[in-house]
């Protein structure tokens, strides 16, 4: 079953990568407070940094997935 939305870095609107942009729109929450959660949890030990380099790799660019 697919509720017709995919996850993947957007265009327009990204600071930096566009990750947290794309999980924000994906979940339909605010893509400021993703950013400030994000930023948060890096104050906290763990491999946030390693996760959000990670999505940067495997989550499409939106230019790439626009039909030619």
């Amino acid at each position: 079953m697919t509720n017709g939305r995919t996850l993947h870095r957007p265009s327009q609107g990204r600071i930096f990568g566009g990750v947290c942009a794309g999980i924000a729109d994906y979940f339909g929450w605010n893509r400021a407070l993703v950013r400030i959660l994000t930023v948060a949890s890096i104050l906290i030990p763990g491999p946030q940094v390693l996760a959000y380099i990670v999505g940067w790799i495997l989550m499409p660019d939106e230019r790439k997935l626009a039909p030619r």
